[in-house]
């Protein structure tokens, strides 16, 4: 089949996929399961080939990842029932004092972002966000939107968030460089957000108002909130400051956290420390590679310790024995808790799979390698292809996991024309991080996760988390283009 054929067919399966995402609001796991059989029998699978081209695809590809996932959100959902993440960030917030609450709310947003998927993040902090709030007589967007900015940058960048690892698996870059390039990166780009946000907020944004009366109560107008921007030390509407010195904060659980037994809130140390292991099992893993002798027992030892399924499994159990067993918790509830992560991931297991479809389909049918060539002709560096295509299909279509998952598979075959290190592979991943993160718009559902809970108009929303969210990744490419010539 000619070059022009091929390239007709990857393009037309391309807009086929976005059609049946947006048009028809086709569930993208079977979008892009559709396209991939389409595009495959139209560019010259036999038709007896095909079930093995799609098994292979989704095989290579769950084989690494779905472990990685289901573990990483099982560590995520024992933090989070355990009341560990509340606790961390509260801990933040008494540590910072008043003034810098912002920034500890960031902070939190930045470690808990790390085990726990973004809308989780959101569920868990957003009612802290709320009661700080309140008791501070400030606008909730001022604490609001620096938090879940982090908790979005962590998702789109590190692993074990399922893009991130996705990605990786794709291109073949070893995930112990991804965070060892990534920790720092997505650092730096949470306090930048933290400052971007503390100047967006000085402009007064108008609440809806039932948010408005959830958090502040039915007697705050949005006249007192604007007072209190400006530096007020009263309210404009005199029952103000009653509503809010008498205003509860409503928390609500869900069944099974309900049914655990009560116990007092983890220590700090304790969840940092439960956080941090699996990253710093997986660098060491990963620099026992690069530094230590072949014959090297510690080698051994260390690279077995940090590959990324053993890092985190044993996270899991330490998670289930010391915020579970050891707090009261039941063997039968430890596994209920355990268990009750995996139906929030499996539909995104299964997404980063038929993009792995996607991506051996483009290889086995020539379609990749016609691809790469044309990529190579428009004469732009690697990692702003990453980054680009990432973006554009971001902007597109509003997922961020199913973004990384189709530029990998697009952009594979060029890669592996580049011979490109192991350092550079790591930040080609964390440019393309950088396209899944920006453009959050009305396609995105964690575009209207946030401006539900923070009360925001779809206006504001776009001038306020849209804008933050695309200065970031853009942010966060500029970096990795800066960091490639020295690795």
């Amino acid at each position: 089949m000619s070059p022009l054929i091929l390239m007709i067919t990857a393009g037309a399966g391309i807009a086929l996929l976005l059609f049946l995402v947006l048009k028809y609001k086709f569930q993208p796991f079977v979008a892009l399961m559709l396209v991939s059989i389409l595009v495959a029998l139209v560019a010259g699978v036999k038709p007896a080939e095909l079930v093995a081209t799609i098994e292979g695809g989704m095989g290579k590809t769950l084989g690494h990842i779905a472990i990685i996932i289901a573990l990483g959100a099982m560590i995520g959902r024992i933090i989070e029932l355990s009341g560990g993440a509340e606790a961390l960030a509260k801990t933040l917030i008494e540590r910072f004092g008043n003034r810098r609450t912002p920034l500890a709310l960031t902070m939190a947003g930045f470690i808990i972002g790390v085990p726990v998927f973004f809308e989780v993040g959101v569920i868990i902090l957003m009612p802290l966000a709320y009661g700080v709030a309140r008791s501070a007589r400030k606008p909730l967007l001022v604490f609001a939107l620096p938090m879940c900015a982090a908790l979005l940058t962590v998702h789109a960048f590190l692993p074990p968030h399922p893009g991130a690892v996705a990605a990786a698996s794709q291109l073949g870059a070893d995930l112990g460089r991804v965070l060892m390039f990534g920790l720092p990166l997505t650092a730096l780009l949470c306090y930048v957000g933290y400052r971007v946000a503390g100047r967006m907020t000085r402009r007064n944004y108008p609440m809806t108002d039932d948010i408005r009366a959830e958090v502040y109560g039915p007697h705050v107008t949005n006249e007192d909130l604007a007072a209190w921007n400006n530096g007020s030390e009263q309210p404009a509407s005199p029952q103000a400051v009653a509503a809010v010195a008498h205003m509860g904060l409503e928390e609500s659980t869900g069944s099974l956290a309900a049914k655990l037994p009560p116990a007092p809130p983890p220590g700090f140390g304790l969840i940092v420390s439960l956080i941090l292991l699996p990253i710093v099992l997986i660098l060491l893993g990963t620099l026992a590679t690069s530094l230590l002798p072949l014959e090297s027992t510690l080698r051994g030892v260390l690279t077995v310790l940090g590959a990324p399924l053993v890092a985190l499994l044993l996270d899991t159990l330490l998670c289930a024995w010391l915020l579970g067993s050891r707090r009261g918790w039941s063997r039968s509830q430890v596994s209920d808790v355990i268990g009750s992560a995996l139906p929030g991931v499996a539909m995104v297991i299964l997404i980063a799979g038929a993009g792995g479809v996607f991506g051996k389909v483009l290889v086995d049918t020539g379609i990749g390698a016609v691809v790469s060539d044309l990529l190579r002709t428009t004469g732009l560096p690697v990692l702003a292809l990453g980054f680009l295509l990432t973006m554009l299909l971001r902007a597109v279509q509003g997922s961020t996991t199913v973004a990384l998952v189709t530029t990998a598979g697009i952009i594979a075959p060029l890669i592996a024309t580049l011979n490109l290190s192991p350092n550079h592979m790591a930040l080609l991943c964390l440019a393309m991080g950088g396209g899944g993160l920006a453009m959050s718009h009305i396609n995105d559902a964690g575009y209207w996760i946030f401006t539900k809970l923070a009360g925001l108009n779809v206006a504001d929303g776009l001038r306020t988390w849209t804008v933050i969210t695309t200065l970031l990744g853009t942010l966060g490419f500029c970096i990795t283009l800066l960091i490639w010539p020295f690795v």
